[in-house]
Parts: structure tokens; C-alpha cells; sequence
């Protein structure tokens, strides 16, 4: 009897370290709040607006080379003949259709160039939650800003580590939220 009880104590045991030995630990860090504190973001912000301010000045440039041409037009059709009206006219549809293909190509061009500024700042904080993750142990790190996650049971927010690891204040706060005109969402490319 005493052996089928020290043989139960040594399976439970075991078992016990067995399991605690499978367990996984998990942590999480809130990626968008990460990245609105990293310099580097508030560099590209600024950067991905000067662009945006750049296609922007040349839209309004070409929409008044269109208003000054349509009231040239609208001033002096009495006096063109039918052939000089439909010229001007093709000419003003024209160069409308080229503003308006302009806007399409800049807002394509505008998300590119976002996307191209804030795809190594993520890499950066990827990276660093990557070597925190490897340092404190853990097995999986949840994103808690992307919304996904349910439920979990409490796990250990890595976001000072991970700060610490960048080289950002603790008690740094993410700067005002100017963000660039764009139909793009504000979250990081994946990788």
C-alpha cells in the first residue's frame, strides 16, 4: 500500500511539473500605442504629410489653370466660332479629366509613400518586442490594440520593456495625433 501510494505522489508530482513546465507565457503590449511614442513615427508622420502638402499645391495649381481657362471661356464664347468653342471645350474637359486622374494617381501614391515611411518603424518596434519576448521568456505577445483578443487571462504588459529597449521615456507621451489626409488606416504593415 505504501508503494502505490508513493508511486501516486511521484505521478502527481511529475504530472504537476510536467504541466507547469508546458506552461506558456504570455504577455501582451499595445502596438499603436508603442508606435505613437517612437520618434521615428512622429518623423514619418511629418514627412508622409509634407508629401501630402506637395500633390496637394499641385492640384490646386491645376484647378486654377482650369478656373482661369473655364472664365476665359465663359467671358469670350460669344465671340468664338462653333470649331474654337469645341476646342476650348475638349480642352477644358481635358485638362478636367487630368486633374481628376491626378487625384487618383496622388492618393495611390500618398498611401505608398505611407506606408513606405512607417513599414521600418514598426520593424523597429517588431524587433524590439521580438528581443524582450526572447530576454523575459515568453511564448506568445498578443497585440492589444488591434482589438482581436476577447478574452485572456492576465498576462504581463511588456510595453516598458519594450520602451526601455528603444531607448523611450518611460513617461513619454505620444504627440499630438496630426495625421496625414489619407483613405489609408493608421495601422502598421504586417510582415
Amino acid at each position: 500500500m505504501k508503494k502505490v501510494i508513493k508511486t501516486a505522489i511521484v505521478a502527481i508530482v511529475l504530472f504537476a511539473t510536467s504541466i507547469q513546465v508546458n506552461a506558456q507565457k504570455i504577455a501582451h503590449i499595445s502596438v499603436d500605442s508603442l508606435l505613437a511614442v517612437m520618434p521615428e513615427s512622429q518623423a514619418a508622420k511629418k514627412a508622409a504629410q509634407d508629401y501630402y502638402n506637395q500633390l496637394q499645391g499641385q492640384v490646386v495649381s491645376m484647378q486654377k489653370e482650369l478656373q482661369t481657362k473655364y472664365q476665359d471661356y465663359q467671358q469670350n464664347q460669344a465671340n468664338y466660332t462653333d470649331l474654337v468653342k469645341q476646342t476650348k471645350q475638349k480642352e477644358l474637359n481635358d485638362l478636367n479629366q487630368r486633374i481628376q486622374d491626378f487625384q487618383t494617381q496622388a492618393q495611390q501614391d500618398i498611401q505608398k509613400k505611407n506606408d513606405d515611411l512607417t513599414k521600418p518603424v514598426y520593424q523597429k518596434a517588431k524587433k524590439a518586442i521580438n528581443e524582450v519576448a526572447k530576454e523575459k521568456g515568453y511564448k506568445y505577445v498578443l497585440d492589444t490594440s488591434s482589438g482581436v483578443v476577447l478574452y485572456s487571462d492576465p498576462s504581463d504588459d511588456i510595453m516598458d520593456a519594450v520602451r526601455k529597449k528603444l531607448g523611450i521615456d518611460p513617461n513619454a507621451k505620444p504627440a499630438m495625433d496630426n495625421s496625414t489626409p489619407t483613405s489609408g488606416s493608421s495601422t502598421a504593415p504586417t510582415n
